[in-house]
């Protein structure tokens, strides 16, 4: 377990930092399920590159190579930790 462990929605923008895990609601939650599909998996690099305009949502998040636009509620999903 590390230390500063954050939920991706709470990391600031360009910060460098690395997924724990993604939790869900239940043993079938589909969004915590797609999250996993598309690469929130444990140690793949990510951040936050951008926020919207307004309530800052959507988040245009990267993840390895590849960017997404998630909704603050799913990013709270997403467990991270600073990297080193």
């Amino acid at each position: 377990m590390y230390l500063s462990t954050v939920n991706l929605s709470e990391l600031s923008p360009f910060t460098p930092a690395v997924v724990d895990s993604v939790s869900g609601l239940d043993s079938n939650d589909p969004i915590s399920k797609r999250l996993r599909e598309l690469g929130f998996v444990e140690g793949e690099p990510v951040s936050i590159v951008a926020r919207g305009p307004i309530g800052a949502d959507p988040l245009l998040v990267q993840i390895g190579y590849t960017r997404f636009a998630l909704r603050r509620t799913e990013a709270q999903r997403v467990t991270v930790h600073l990297a080193s």
